[in-house]
């Protein structure tokens, strides 16, 4: 039987379902019965379908386990990886200052050379974050599209254009298009409806 699952697709099995059942029903109608050959294929065929049914569930089980391995491991190996750079940093530090507090700009090993020297940008260092003025940040925020439309109908229009260019993301809201929806608005581009999803049981 699982030779028929293994050498037949689902979709051949489920054809070959149909064309036994046709001629069963046939050699029913013309003989009374159906042939012992043809009920014992179409038993087979029910075996391989059934066999089929649970080889997919096991693979995709297996996949689903496969996927849940493969983020935790992603998860694991993001937090090895902040660990080892947190290391890396610390012993940066500790070398850098070994190195000013004895008024070295280097050490030589064997191998490799630790030097001292400039960065070739600037760096800013937080005394007290909270300190820090309203115009010296940058501010990230996420407004629904009809608050958006009032404020911008509501500035000057050369305060209305820096906003409008400050834009980066402006994708649809899902929630907001389904809210619409369900008050009997429509929304042009979009439709909802409601999906299908198979379950492994």
């Amino acid at each position: 039987m699982a030779s028929i699952a293994q050498e037949h697709s689902l979709f051949e099995i489920d054809c070959e379902l149909d064309t036994l059942l046709d001629e069963i029903e046939e050699e029913i109608e013309c003989r009374g019965e159906a042939s012992a050959e043809l009920i014992e294929r179409f038993q087979q065929f029910c075996e391989a379908y059934s066999e089929k049914a649970d080889r997919l569930g096991r693979f995709l089980r297996m996949m689903e386990a496969c996927v849940q391995y493969c983020r935790s491991e992603a998860n694991r190996l993001q937090e090895r990886a902040r660990s080892s750079e947190r290391k890396a940093t610390q012993t940066k530090y500790m070398v850098m200052y070994y190195l000013k507090s004895r008024e070295l700009r280097k050490m030589e090993g064997r191998e490799f050379t630790l030097r001292i020297q400039k960065n070739s940008q600037d760096s800013v260092r937080f005394t007290d974050e909270t300190q820090v003025p309203m115009l010296y940040r940058t501010v990230t925020v996420r407004i629904e599209r009809p608050l958006w439309e009032r404020l911008i109908e509501s500035v000057p229009e050369e305060m209305r254009r820096l906003l409008v260019a400050a834009v980066q993301d402006d994708s649809p809201s899902n929630e907001v298009i389904k809210n619409a929806v369900q008050n009997q608005i429509p929304v042009p581009g979009a439709e909802v409806y409601r999906g299908d999803h198979l379950r492994v049981a």
